[in-house]
């Protein structure tokens, strides 16, 4: 028996056979970058941190898409496929049929069984989200909230609030459509304390999802600076204190909510920290060890 329910256990309940997200580039940008909202981007951001190689937006929606497909179709040859617009913030633009048309040419590429759209809540406009809850594809969103707490958005530069978060998902469920939350664990001036009160406004909202990963301080982005300046420091977890906290926030969530991640790994010639020398899975291999454990001591 699993720890918890994960994102598979999420996606076996919507499809049949396996199904992998391919990410989709189409060159968005985000408010708090283009002016909208502000300038800079998030203080922690650094896109190539988490772009594929094949996930460049001098392609097309779908030469992104087919070479992604090349990609895994060599081990799983009749798997089907999610079009996962990751990059920036996928729904910033006042051209609601430009946005269509972009999810339109993702789901028009043979084997894409459907759309998940990464974006921010305060960039979802109600007309977009009708546009999307009438098309006969499955659709998600997929909201970076990052922190319930307003004090560190602000820090951060984020340009939204909490109460944007709670709005967008609680319109994204009246839609009909399935939804999720992207959390970071570690951002500037938050203790467990505070990780944990997000967890607990989480549990409060129709979420079906929910990524955390670690914060990671990246090369050429101002909280890089900013901490190298010694404006401020961040909450610096060795492996083991992060399992510890993985721990207690599943002992918080909402058991019916699919995790999908604790962990991401940036580039390791970006990564400043943490540097814990462990890929994903071995990380997540970890922790359910750690579960594992706790579950015989009780």
């Amino acid at each position: 028996m699993k720890p918890y329910r994960d994102f598979s256990d999420f996606l076996r309940g919507h499809f049949d056979g396996k199904v992998q997200k391919i990410t989709v580039n189409a060159g968005f940008t985000c408010p708090n970058r283009d002016g909208s909202k502000g300038r800079g981007g998030c203080t922690y951001c650094n896109n190539q941190s988490f772009n594929p190689g094949y996930c460049r937006p001098s392609l097309s929606v779908r030469e992104q898409l087919e070479r992604g497909k090349e990609f895994f179709a060599r081990k799983y040859p009749q798997m089907k496929y999610l079009a996962y617009f990751q990059a920036y913030t996928n729904t910033h633009s006042d051209d609601i049929d430009r946005l269509m048309a972009l999810y339109r040419e993702a789901l028009d590429v043979d084997g894409v069984a459907g759309l998940i759209i990464g974006t921010r809540p305060d960039c979802m406009p109600q007309d977009l989200l009708d546009r999307l809850a009438g098309l006969r594809e499955w659709v998600m969103v997929e909201y970076g909230a990052e922190s319930a707490c307003d004090r560190t958005l602000e820090l951060v530069n984020r340009c939204h609030t909490w109460a944007d978060t709670v709005d967008a998902v609680n319109r994204t469920h009246a839609a009909g459509l399935p939804c999720g939350l992207h959390l970071i664990m570690g951002l500037p001036g938050e203790d467990e304390v505070t990780m944990l009160e997000t967890v607990d406004r989480i549990n409060e909202l129709p979420v079906d999802t929910v990524k955390f990963h670690q914060l990671q301080l990246v090369r050429g982005t101002r909280m890089a600076s900013d901490v190298e300046a010694g404006l401020y420091d961040i909450p610096r977890f060795t492996a083991e204190e992060y399992i510890s906290l993985c721990v207690r926030i599943l002992d918080r969530l909402r058991k019916d909510i699919a995790v999908e991640r604790f962990v991401s790994q940036s580039p390791s010639d970006l990564l400043i920290y943490p540097r814990w020398g462990l890929k994903n899975y071995q990380f997540t291999n970890l922790l359910h060890n750690r579960l594992a454990e706790a579950r015989n001591i009780i």
